[in-house]
């Protein structure tokens, strides 16, 4: 079979039939260029000659090249649809769920199988803490927890043999346990905790010892200003509401507990269906399986799980309250508002504002230092707080220019850079904590104790918040509220800045105008 003609065009080269590769390179522009050298080629070889071989050879290759070119176009069409719809999604890391079972007493377990690691984690939590203590006897959801486990021995076997730790931790939502070690000693390990939930000891020696303990860590532990500023701001905004205490008491409450308001809560709260286990590591399912069955089967399921209803508290003073501490170089100052339960579908937002508020207040006030704008989400509705430490003469300034900002944000919302600084700053804290079993555990146990969605449905609501968002929440966190704001520092340097303020823990004078006076002598 002859030959096509040859071509003289420099994109092309000579070919046979349905060849697409001959003598000559082919062109890096092959199917662009080639079409159009081929049209023109076609051209000229019609005028030049009118050999029908020829000619049929040529429309054959323009055949065979428009052919692919079209099916070289459809699959880019088709791969630049793929990467459209793929890439949204490309920079989204799927993070891992738990595997849900239920034991017939109520208790929930959460399990992620971890091949070939040769640790397991094991952590438990009692869906009731410290905003259950009694008025006056603050304290006593934590005292629980230091009874659990009263043998010091026990957490040094955990630590020495086991090659991990035990760690009870109480805050205002639940009772943390924690206990990590040697996967081959998981049977070991859920029996040290059946023993702390089913036979707590809570005799008068262990509650005496754990109660001296209690009181002489408050007692020795110095409080620093910024620690006194926290507690003050939590009490001038909740009063007596239990987020208005401190979750660890004070040295008058934990006093007064005794062996009766231990027994008391232990038989209330520290009940099977009222607590979520979450277990990460090398251990076989039919494995944890058996063994909780066994160990943590017999664990008592309450009468009745006891919700978290409380008397609303009233509105804060809306005076500045300096807490005298004379000796301060700088002030410490926080404001406050209420805020959201932590199962608020706009707690997200709330957090991200939070981040937005504190950028704004460095920029506009660059002699406060340790600044920090949070949201203390809760089961119930907790609260917002700015604080700051400042020079004592700036104080009335950066609390004017947080005020400032916060009105700002609730009339116009964030800048659309302030809110991916924002977005991308919380993303990366929630990819840290991903990258370690605790953390997981954590954010697993938050899961069920405020009935979030799950990780992952939490990260794309997160993405997909607008500046309007953040605008509407900021509204609903401080329009119309009734903040609370506290100066700790030298009262007598702060009172010509905040007039009409109260002070709290100012030496009183020899004689005020309250003291009577020296009684006259009879004549």
């Amino acid at each position: 079979m002859r030959p096509a003609c040859s071509l003289r065009h420099g994109a092309l080269m000579p070919l046979n039939r349905f060849r697409l590769t001959g003598f000559c390179p082919a062109s890096k522009l092959f199917f662009a260029a080639s079409q159009k050298g081929f049209r023109v080629g076609a051209d000229f070889c019609a005028l030049q000659t009118a050999n029908r071989a020829g000619l049929q050879g040529i429309r054959n290759t323009v055949y065979m090249t428009n052919r692919i070119a079209r099916h070289s176009y459809f699959c880019y069409s088709i791969c630049l649809l793929l990467v459209t719809l793929i890439s949204p999604r490309a920079g989204a890391q799927a993070y891992p769920e738990p595997v849900p079972e239920h034991l017939l007493n109520g208790l929930t377990v959460l399990f992620s199988p971890r091949p070939g690691d040769p640790n397991v984690l094991i952590k438990l939590r009692v869906h009731s803490g410290a905003a259950f203590d009694v008025v006056g006897r603050g304290g006593t959801m934590n005292l629980l927890g230091d009874v659990l486990f009263p043998d010091p021995t026990t957490r040094e076997y955990v630590t020495e043999q086991l090659g991990g730790k035990l760690d009870v931790a109480t805050g205002y939502d639940g009772i943390d346990v924690t206990i990590s070690g040697n996967a081959n000693e998981l049977e070991r390990m859920v029996e040290f905790l059946r023993n702390a939930l089913i036979n707590t000891q809570l005799t008068p020696e262990n509650i005496a010892k754990a109660r001296e303990t209690r009181l002489k860590q408050l007692s020795e532990r110095p409080a620093a200003a910024a620690e006194i500023a926290d507690q003050e701001i939590a009490a001038r905004l909740f009063g007596n509401y239990p987020y208005g205490r401190p979750a660890m008491g004070t040295v008058n409450s934990v006093s007064k507990i005794d062996r009766g308001d231990l027994l008391y809560a232990r038989e209330r709260f520290l009940n099977a269906d009222n607590a979520t286990l979450v277990v990460i590591g090398g251990v076989d399912q039919s494995r944890l399986r058996r063994t909780l069955h066994q160990l943590l089967g017999p664990w008592q399921k309450g009468d009745r799980v006891v919700p978290a209803t409380f008397r609303q508290p009233n509105r804060p003073d809306a005076r500045v309250l300096l807490v005298n501490q004379h000796d301060l170089k700088n002030a410490e100052i926080r404001l406050a508002v209420r805020g959201l339960a932590r199962s608020d579908a706009a707690a997200a937002a709330a957090s991200l504002l939070g981040k937005i508020i504190r950028e704004r207040w460095q920029a506009a006030s660059p002699d406060i230092t340790a600044a920090f704008a949070r949201h203390d989400a809760h089961e119930l509705p907790g609260s917002f707080v700015l604080g700051a430490s400042v020079p004592t003469e700036s104080a009335s300034k950066a609390i004017s220019a947080a005020q400032k900002i916060i009105q700002s944000l609730v009339q116009t919302g964030p800048t659309a850079t302030e809110l991916e600084r924002a977005r991308g700053e919380i993303l990366t804290e929630l990819s840290g904590r991903t990258s370690q079993s605790e953390s997981i555990a954590d954010l697993w146990l938050d899961l069920d104790t405020f009935k979030l969605p799950p990780l992952n449905s939490q990260i794309n609501s997160i993405r997909s918040l607008t500046s309007t968002d953040i605008q509407r929440v900021a509204a609903r966190l401080f329009k119309d509220a009734a903040p609370a704001t506290i100066v700790v520092g030298n009262a007598e340097q702060l009172k010509s800045s905040f007039a009409g303020s109260e002070v709290k823990g100012a030496k009183p004078d020899v004689k005020t105008a309250a003291d009577p006076a020296t009684p006259a002598k009879k004549p």
